[in-house]
């Protein structure tokens, strides 16, 4: 008997009802994570389609219909279609004529199968008509979503050639779906690991993001490592920083803190801000996340500074990561706003102070103290600032 996909919420959209007539229910499929997550009842959040129309002919259709379309990937038959309740991208069918690892060269195809063949793994070939919902499963990928198994369509060699980013999308895939490894993908991703060294770093930072914003990466890196994969993408990485990230995900438990990739990403290097910097400048990281992990790896195992105390001068987020990374405990910044010193360096002027250097060494000697002293209020900032220029 046919698997069907479960009659949901979002197979009942009227503006896909509407891209359905448009292009034809015999001429298209919904197709990949729509449909895999939805059969294994995640919320299924972007809807993929695949068409045997031609990238031209989808756009016309699109157009007679009065859905507007854009050629997001129209080199490689992706035509997305703009709807009220979320977007589509629409792909015509298509069948590899070379590869070199980092991207293939395609001609289009009138076969669903042949389409199928192309992809990844067999959980992501999974095909659904968008009437009837009846599954089209042409490599096994329903038995080995039922049995939690990721493995690659054919042979995992050959699909790890034809784009080397496929090991690292094994890994993740393994993580959010996978029960015991495939021994056969394992050992092809060990195999070809080098193989990683000639993509964009930008491919390789964005997939190791993916992985770590999962819930529980660590089994999944620490089997990487065995595998002399991490060591390809991450050389920085060693056995105590895998282990590191294990404690780290305990910490987020217990603290109630979702996961973060950046944080996570800081646990897998050793605490010197200058590997920091390294590892953000090959895998081309925003600005924002280079500069926390550099501020997470200054982090020390010894310091004792509160940690209100902490996210004041590093800010809330630094803050917290150095604590969940060193053991201490984030709970004090919880709901808590980071105050601004209630002084002014006009008000150090006009007790007598002149303009200049002077008002700012007596601000910053006010500030460490009310800081020392957990933000107190004004009136005692401005004893503070009394006691200070007594001193003086």
């Amino acid at each position: 008997m046919a698997e069907h996909l479960p009659d949901i919420a979002w197979t009942r959209r009227g503006d896909l009802a509407q891209l359905v007539q448009a292009l034809g229910a015999d001429e298209i499929r919904w197709v990949g994570g729509c449909v895999r997550d939805t059969l294994l009842g995640y919320p299924a959040h972007d809807i993929d389609a695949a068409t045997r129309h031609h990238p031209a002919a989808v756009i016309d259709r699109c157009k007679d219909a009065g859905i507007r379309t854009i050629p997001t990937g129209i080199d490689h038959g992706t035509v997305t279609a703009i709807l009220p309740d979320g977007n589509v991208e629409i792909t015509t069918l298509r069948h590899d004529v070379a590869t070199d690892g980092r991207r293939a060269t395609i001609a289009f195809s009138q076969d669903w199968r042949e389409d199928a063949a192309r992809r990844d793994f067999t959980i992501n070939a999974l095909y659904a008509h968008p009437e009837t919902g009846e599954i089209s499963d042409y490599f096994g990928g329903l038995d080995d979503l039922a049995a939690h198994r990721v493995r690659f369509i054919g042979d995992a060699r050959t699909r790890i050639r034809e784009d080397h980013l496929r090991i690292l999308r094994f890994f993740r895939f393994q993580t959010r779906f996978g029960g015991e490894w495939d021994d056969t993908a394992s050992a092809a991703c060990a195999e070809l690991a080098p193989a990683l060294k000639g993509l964009s770093r930008e491919r390789v930072g964005w997939e190791l993001q993916n992985l770590l914003a999962l819930p529980d990466p660590a089994p999944t890196i620490a089997k990487m490592r065995a595998l002399t994969v991490l060591q390809v993408v991450l050389p920085e990485c060693g056995r105590r920083e895998v282990e590191a990230l294990g404690k780290l995900i305990a910490a987020e438990r217990e603290a109630d803190i979702a996961p973060d990739a950046m944080r996570r990403l800081a646990a897998l290097l050793p605490a010197i801000p200058p590997v920091a910097e390294s590892v953000s400048a090959r895998l081309r990281l925003s600005r924002s996340q280079r500069e926390r992990l550099t501020c997470v790896a200054a982090r020390d195992m010894r310091d004792g500074e509160h940690p209100r105390a902490l996210a004041y001068g590093k800010g809330a987020e630094c803050a917290t990561d150095r604590l969940l990374l060193t053991g201490a405990d984030p709970a004090p910044l919880k709901d808590w706003d980071i105050p601004q010193l209630p002084l002014k360096g006009g008000e150090i002027v006009a007790r007598g102070v002149g303009k200049g250097p002077e008002v700012a060494r007596v601000l910053q000697a006010v500030e460490k103290r009310w800081v020392a002293e957990h933000f107190p209020g004004r009136e005692r900032t401005l004893e503070l600032l009394a006691a200070i220029l007594a001193e003086t």
